[in-house]
C-alpha cells in the first residue's frame, strides 16, 4: 500500500537545525507535488513548503522563507525539509503529503483536501 513515512524530528534549541525526511513507497509519485505541512497544538494544519516532481516549482510559506529548504530525490522517492534558524514558533507536528491536480491547473495547493496521501507526522520541538 502507499506509505509516506516521516523521520528526523526531535528537540532542538532555538537557532538550531533539523532535517526532516519523507520516504514514499507503494506507488510511483511521478507528477505528484510533495508538500510539508505543520500543525501546532490548537491550530490548523498549514502548508509550509511544496515542490513539484521535477523540482522546478517550489513554494514556501512566508513564515519559513529564507530558513527552510525543500528538496526531493526522485531516485530514492524521498523528499526533505532542511530547517535552519529554528524558532520556538516552529514547534509543531510536521506532515508530509503528496497530491496532484488531475486537470493540471494548479501545481500545488494549501488545501489539505488537494493532497491524496499523508504521512503519520513527526514532532519538532524548538526550545527557547
Amino acid at each position: 500500500q502507499v506509505q509516506l513515512v516521516e523521520s528526523g524530528g526531535g528537540l532542538v534549541q532555538a537557532g538550531g537545525s533539523l532535517r526532516l525526511s519523507c520516504a514514499a513507497s507503494g506507488r510511483t509519485f511521478s507528477g505528484y507535488t510533495m508538500g510539508w505541512f505543520r500543525q501546532a497544538p490548537g491550530k490548523e494544519r498549514v502548508l509550509v513548503a511544496a515542490i513539484t516532481w521535477s523540482g522546478g516549482n517550489i513554494y514556501y510559506a512566508d513564515s519559513v522563507k529564507g530558513r527552510f529548504t525543500i528538496s526531493r530525490d526522485n531516485a530514492k522517492n524521498t523528499v526533505y525539509l532542511q530547517m535552519n534558524s529554528l524558532k520556538p514558533e516552529d514547534t509543531a507536528v510536521y506532515y508530509c503529503a503528496a497530491g496532484r491536480d488531475p486537470y493540471g491547473v494548479s501545481w500545488y495547493s494549501s488545501r489539505r483536501s488537494w493532497y491524496d496521501y499523508w504521512g503519520q507526522g513527526t514532532q519538532v520541538t524548538v526550545s527557547s
